[in-house]
């Protein structure tokens, strides 16, 4: 039996596969009494470390937080465990590269102030992540198209007792968790992780997004052990002000800040959101939720229309718009296109890559 004859928790039918988790496949999915669309990951119940059924748990503990997918059903079909959750759209990662791998600073601070409030309410709920990367950051569709959302909490950790709220014991010798490209120096140290980890990884996805790429990119090695110790090296050698330059200084704050905290420390994620927001504010921006991907979206279409109209008036000169008239076509097509809705065609829960 293949995968797209299954049926997931008797109204589930499986679809096309749209992505790779860090641990199993997603793929798109219908419910086959109200027709909506959702997302199931399935994983293979012969896997030799199951995780699946530890990250519905995690989004179980996480349920209701904003920017949190809700997960219809988890069990196993036949040889498969599943888990059915809401579909989302295109990853950070997937409109970095559709606005060609580069973000305005707007679309940046923008980003940051959900960003670092997704990070928070985790951590409020006695998890880190520890896998913090634009792949893991989705944006949702239809009225929340402006909404960030997390996923792909496979790799998550509860760093504390929700009850009594110890904090678990400091350790060193442990082995890279996540992403290298993102990884904090102290993972690449050896360090357990804690809050300050997630918070260091989100800083190298906002230079990410600002720079177009991390000085620690396209390293060659012979050995995955010495890519990571590559890494390691140059992102403990680059000053931050050098990986900075050229961007407000609010960036290099952030850096510094997160990277100062001890291991049990509480973020100050208030005072995080307050620089970028005072940034966002000097800056003139407006909180307006044009996003790059919004904007762009919007001159692609006007440009195809434009196109279009240039081939139809050569054909037929009657359908010109008059002097004195506003050309129907020449609106975009799709109300959505200025909420930010219309997002390219990579939908799907869909996270998870080998980046370094």
């Amino acid at each position: 039996m293949t995968t797209m004859d299954l049926r997931v928790g008797n109204k589930y039918r499986i679809g096309r596969k749209i992505g790779s988790g860090s641990f199993g496949d997603i793929y798109l999915g219908t419910n086959i009494i109200s027709g909506e669309e959702i997302a199931i990951k399935l994983e293979s119940v012969k896997a030799k470390h199951p995780q699946l059924e530890y990250e519905a748990r995690v989004y179980k503990s996480l349920a209701g937080g904003v920017g949190i997918p809700f997960v219809r059903w988890f069990g196993t079909e036949c040889d498969y465990n599943a888990m059915v959750l809401d579909l989302l759209g295109p990853s950070l990662e997937d409109l970095f590269n559709f606005c060609n791998r580069k973000f305005s600073l707007k679309t940046v601070l923008l980003l940051a102030d959900q960003l670092i409030s997704r990070i928070e309410y985790i951590h409020a709920k006695s998890f880190i992540h520890r896998d913090i990367k634009p792949d893991n950051f989705l944006m949702g569709i239809g009225k929340r198209g402006n909404q960030v959302n997390v996923i792909d909490f496979g790799l998550a950790k509860k760093y504390r007792d929700p009850k009594t709220h110890f904090h678990i014991p400091y350790r060193e010798n442990k082995n890279l968790t996540g992403t290298a490209r993102y990884a904090s120096i102290n993972t690449h140290l050896g360090v357990e992780q804690s809050r300050r980890d997630d918070m260091e990884s989100l800083g190298y996805v906002m230079l990410y997004f600002c720079r177009g790429s991390l000085p620690w990119q396209g390293l060659k090695a012979a050995t995955k052990k010495q890519k990571y110790d590559r890494i390691m090296e140059k992102k403990m050698t680059t000053p931050t002000e050098v990986l900075c330059r050229g961007f407000p200084n609010e960036f290099a704050i952030y850096l510094n800040y997160t990277r100062s905290l001890r291991f049990d420390d509480k973020p100050d994620y208030s005072y995080l959101r307050k620089i970028f927001r005072d940034l966002f504010v000097r800056e003139g921006f407006q909180y307006d939720y044009v996003f790059d991907w919004t904007v762009y979206k919007y001159q692609k279409n006007a440009q195809a229309i434009r196109q279009g109209e240039d081939k139809q008036g050569r054909e037929d000169p009657s359908q010109q718009a008059q002097p004195g008239t506003v050309a129907q076509s020449s609106r975009p097509r799709n109300k959505n296109l200025i909420a930010g809705e219309d997002t390219p065609n990579t939908r799907g829960a869909v996270g998870g890559s080998d980046r370094m």
